[in-house]
């Protein structure tokens, strides 16, 4: 009897969990629309997010040139020096 009572809330949860299927043409339309809505936004979240990290890498890869730059500077500076 338990196994019965735990079958039927299982289904009950897994019914609960899936969205409302479409009954007619419209509303499979109007599912399908938001589904490609919603993985629109989520595209365009992602790639939101991978412009801004290359932008960060971007400013990371020109602050270590600049440190190249100056370092090779100092290094020039000095070998002058000696001479």
């Amino acid at each position: 009897m338990a196994e019965k009572e735990q079958t039927k809330a299982t289904e009950q949860n897994s019914s609960n969990s899936v969205p409302d299927e479409p009954k007619n043409v419209q509303e499979l339309a109007t599912y399908v629309q938001s589904l490609l809505e919603n993985m629109q936004q989520r595209f365009q979240t992602m790639s939101d997010n991978i412009i801004s990290r290359i932008d960060e890498m971007g400013d990371r890869i020109d602050e270590l040139e600049k440190s190249v730059a100056d370092v090779m500077t100092q290094a020039q500076t000095v070998d002058d020096g000696d001479k």
